[in-house]
């Protein structure tokens, strides 16, 4: 969406922040033993308390409802992934927490990917090389650059780590709806896409595997994994391009991130 009024800019942070007030109690929650259902209805009910509605609960594609109220990946699951009891955290695992909330008609999107207690060296790198290339996007993402600033920027610090960034889903506008114009791959030349515009909101979310970049579907059709097994990070900010530079809307209540340098 394009902010055009002080309203409608109040109620696209008070979105984000909603989501992202969520996402940090479930990635508290995050330890060995749980299982991903679990952890989906706690965010459930974080979501509930703050009067908000998951904007991925019963989201439709073609004759696919998705099922559960947030998205959790665990190990080499993308992104999508269904909470299930059968799915139990261990020591070593990740699990990418992906949160969308409605909150009086605007969406906030954000996502993290947690170590569940210590995770091997390599693994945590993934993780550490990945937000690294979502904070690297958002500082491209000033008015009047092109989309593919940001794909460029991801994309540079992701392949200089050794990994791999995924093709097959990109990041996305967000304000009513929760995929809008324009897309934002997280690959691609800096002189590609649309300009960005004043007021513009969207989700720089770069999904990156440690091994290559091709995914496959799972069997319940909204789950995507690694085509090799590897491991998958996914981090996420809903950002909104000012004058001034970008802003990262998707902030906990009561709380401030650094600053972008």
């Amino acid at each position: 969406m394009i902010v055009r009024n002080a309203q409608q800019m109040k109620s696209i942070r008070e979105a984000a922040q909603v989501a992202a007030t969520v996402l940090d109690k479930m990635c508290a929650l995050v330890t060995p033993g749980m299982n991903t259902y679990d952890l989906d209805q706690a965010g459930r009910r974080f979501i509930d308390e703050l009067e908000a509605e998951s904007a991925c609960y019963k989201y439709q594609v073609g004759s696919r409802i998705y099922p559960a109220y947030t998205c959790l990946s665990v190990n080499d699951e993308v992104v999508h992934g269904i909470g299930s009891l059968d799915r139990v955290l261990r020591e070593g695992d990740i699990i990418s927490v992906d949160v969308c909330t409605r909150y009086n008609g605007y969406i906030g999107d954000n996502c993290r990917t947690m170590p569940v207690a210590r995770v091997a060296p390599d693994v945590q790198r993934l993780l550490d090389v990945t937000e690294a290339s979502m904070y690297e996007g958002i500082k491209a993402a000033r008015l009047g650059n092109r989309v593919g600033k940001i794909s460029h920027a991801v994309q540079r610090v992701v392949e200089k780590g050794g990994f791999s960034v995924i093709r097959d889903f990109v990041g996305h506008g967000v304000g009513r709806n929760l995929h809008e114009e324009p897309q934002i791959p997280n690959f691609g030349k800096p002189g590609n896409g649309p300009k960005l515009r004043e007021g513009c909101v969207v989700c720089i979310e770069p999904m990156v595997n440690m091994g290559k970049y091709s995914v496959k579907m799972a069997s319940d059709g909204w789950t995507a994994i690694s085509a090799d097994g590897s491991r998958s990070a996914h981090f996420e900010h809903t950002v909104i391009i000012n004058k001034d530079g970008p802003e990262i809307l998707s902030v906990p209540l009561g709380k401030e991130l650094p600053a972008l340098v």
